[in-house]
């Protein structure tokens, strides 16, 4: 059987960042990278959607400490087909006609302590999609294929989006917090982007969910998703005391905070019972831990910063989901959408999951 032939346009939609902090500019003209212009082990892909991360929206705004390239295209939750692959490209896991995933983890070397280690995410020649290289904010986008990830066949491409970043960083955080089935796990921020699906892995995982955010729409969503108990945290005038009184006093056995401040982390010191784990996943642009170290040590919390996860970690997830334990809630809009998207993640008002259609 032959291999399909594609034909490449020249120019593409993409959205691009001049700078940091400068409003997005859609533009209709923005180069192709050519087959001919592969180097060995890259390819390039032609996208059906890509999910909006917050990382994104950080990338845009230059708030975290270390910045993103300008200009930039942003975006690292592409699904879409490889339609050419850079020649004297050997063995290449992934062939024409593929559909395959972009993530945030756009290359790593595979070959230093980290890599050999299972942390690829923090090798020391990581390229980043949407932050150091270009992402998926455009109709092409050029990977590496050792990088891209195949999607299950019975994946829709729009599911399969949000699950090559918020899917992979909860399940590896959860996958990591050393809670067992039947053991308490609270998850802040259950209603957004993350948290959402968080609920979902943790669920299938065997856990018992408390979910903490606000708004009666995130409520009934975690809690048709899974969640045992919901704490809404605008109403509630003592959040640990509520956080254990929900767990049977003694406090969650994990907590994985996919807020994005601080105040999230610190109290979950306090509602943690002894010999918790407390996985850092949220990242605000700023923000301290300011962690008692008198009830830390003897109430033996161990703290775990758990950034994304490898692409060991990005199979299983995406397997979890094409079994139909794990479902993305999301909103499919055009690319033209994206700056709107960014003002409601700003003002916490997506629920759930925005996913572009790059095909309009």
């Amino acid at each position: 059987m032959s291999a399909p032939t594609y034909t490449i346009p020249k120019t593409q939609k993409a959205a691009i960042v001049q700078s940091a902090g400068e409003a997005l500019k859609i533009v209709e003209d923005h180069p192709v990278t050519q087959p001919e212009q592969l180097a060995p082990g890259e390819c390039l892909v032609k996208l059906e959607c890509t999910g909006v991360c917050h990382t994104d929206l950080h990338a845009a705004k230059g708030d975290w400490p270390i910045p993103a390239k300008t200009p930039l295209i942003g975006g690292h939750e592409g699904v879409g087909i490889v339609v050419a692959i850079g020649a004297h490209t050997q063995d290449s896991p992934v062939q024409l006609g593929d559909r395959v995933g972009i993530k945030w983890l756009a290359y790593s070397c595979l070959d230093c302590e980290y890599c050999r280690k299972g942390l690829e995410q923090v090798c020391p020649k990581g390229k980043y999609s949407g932050f150091t290289v270009d992402g998926t904010f455009s109709q092409y986008v050029v990977s590496w294929v050792s990088h891209v990830t195949p999607i299950p066949e019975n994946l829709e491409s729009s599911e399969a989006a949000s699950i090559l970043c918020a899917g992979i960083t909860v399940y590896r955080a959860i996958k990591y917090s050393n809670a067992k089935i039947g053991d308490w796990i609270c998850l802040p921020g259950a209603g957004g982007g993350l948290g959402h699906l968080a609920v979902q892995y943790a669920a299938a995982m065997g856990l018992r969910v408390l979910a903490i955010d606000t708004g009666a729409e995130k409520r009934d969503l975690v809690l048709k998703l899974g969640a045992e108990k919901w704490i809404d945290f605008r109403e509630t005038k003592d959040l640990v005391a509520d956080i254990k009184a929900a767990t049977g006093g003694q406090g969650p056995n994990a907590a994985v905070v996919t807020a994005a401040n601080s105040a999230a982390y610190e109290q979950a010191i306090d509602y943690l019972r002894p010999g918790g784990y407390l996985m850092m996943v949220g990242l605000p642009g700023h923000g301290k831990l300011a962690a008692d170290i008198f009830f830390t040590v003897i109430k033996s919390i161990s703290i775990l910063g758990s950034y994304v996860g490898n692409r060991q970690d990005a199979r299983e997830a995406l397997e979890i989901a094409s079994r139909g334990k794990v479902k993305c809630y999301f909103s499919l809009k055009p690319l033209s959408c994206l700056e709107e998207t960014y003002k409601g993640m700003e003002e916490g008002k997506v629920v759930g999951r925005v996913v572009l259609d790059m095909k309009q």
